[in-house]
């Protein structure tokens, strides 16, 4: 055969296996693209390497790779690279949100995202009991860790007015709950949701009072209200408690609350009250002056503004404990019943004590 016709003849062999070359490597990056992307697609949706649940901080302006660096050293995701091109695979382009996070175990690399994306952020808690005093709600709100407190050093009154309410007392006008809120939320969003849903309940409870209160107004009814509280920590007997003081506002009487006396004492009260405490007059002592106090004395509850607006039915004009430390009174009209309520109480007190043992 001549050469010019050998060439002719391997030019197609060579053609052919040319062709089969690119087939044969087009396959394996079809197998490999194939495979590549059910391996991303599992490494979105397998169970992650997280044992327990966990809690992590996303900071403000965080990238997604920062973020997935961030899951990585938390030991949510194994590889923080390998995420990053499982997410891209997906044509997932996720924005994360700042905020504190819950983790659950186990969680998969989309459900991570998800839940970083939605912004659900685990809440922080604060509960402001009833019957404490702003003074005291305020510590509490400026100590925790998961409020930024900007009023901090700043006066009561500087709360009040950032509130719109710079005529009103801070004492009492707060709601005692428990709020619930994200991470480095500012103390002024906790006094503006306290303050607004006192004035709500003051608000319906006013509208819904008992007819010829010896109240003038809804500031009246929450300094009674909060004297109320500070009486009393037994539900049941709050509008007995309640009672006893719109009888001796009607008759002229002076109230004698122990409560509104300490109050008064603020700073230089140890824990004991004595009788020269009860004849120190300040505006506060309702032994030595008539009337409702000035202001209210702590942050009454629902309980203690409803008890103040629709008191029990009672004729009583006395309460004492019974010294039993269980927390109740006995409740009398005259004054003479009172006095055995009183001997009996400290009969009860003496007996506790002998039996306590030294």
């Amino acid at each position: 055969m001549p050469p010019e016709h050998r060439h002719a003849a391997a030019a197609p062999a060579r053609s052919r296996r040319a062709r089969i070359l690119v087939l044969v490597a087009g396959a394996a990056l079809l197998f490999a693209g194939l495979w590549l992307f059910r391996y991303l697609s599992s490494e979105l949706t397998r169970p992650g390497p997280l044992a327990v649940d966990i809690l992590v901080e996303v900071p403000a302006g965080a990238t997604r790779r920062q973020v997935l660096l961030l899951l990585e050293r938390n030991g949510a995701v194994s590889d923080a690279r390998a995420a990053e091109l499982a997410l891209r695979a997906a044509g997932q382009d996720p924005i994360f949100k700042a905020g504190r996070y819950r983790l659950p175990a186990r969680a998969s690399l989309q459900q991570l995202v998800r839940l970083l994306a939605s912004g659900q952020v685990e809440l922080a808690s604060l509960t402001i009991p009833e019957g404490w005093t702003f003074a005291e709600a305020r510590a509490a709100i400026e100590r925790h860790p998961a409020i930024d407190a900007s009023f901090r050093g700043k006066t009561d009154a500087a709360v009040m007015q950032a509130l719109g309410a710079a005529q009103l007392p801070a004492e009492g006008r707060f709601f005692p709950d428990t709020y619930r809120f994200a991470a480095g939320t500012r103390d002024l969003q906790i006094y503006r949701q306290a303050f607004t849903r006192m004035q709500e309940l003051l608000d319906g409870a006013w509208e819904s009072r008992a007819a010829d209160l010896p109240l003038a107004n809804k500031n009246q009814a929450l300094v009674l209200a909060s004297i109320i509280e500070k009486e009393t920590g037994v539900p049941d007997e709050r509008p007995q408690i309640a009672a006893v003081f719109v009888n001796r506002l009607r008759q002229g009487m002076r109230l004698q609350s122990d409560p509104t006396v300490i109050y008064g004492l603020g700073s230089a009260y140890n824990g004991n009250i004595r009788t020269v405490d009860l004849r120190t007059d300040t505006v506060y002592n309702t032994y030595t002056r008539s009337g409702l106090p000035p202001t209210p004395i702590a942050l009454p509850g629902a309980g203690a503004i409803a008890a103040a607006l629709r008191p029990a039915a009672s004729d009583a004009l006395f309460f004492v404990a019974t010294g039993r430390g269980d927390g109740r009174h006995v409740f009398n009209k005259d004054y003479a019943a009172h006095e055995r309520a009183v001997a009996d109480m400290l009969r009860s007190q003496r007996q506790a004590a002998r039996s306590a043992g030294p």
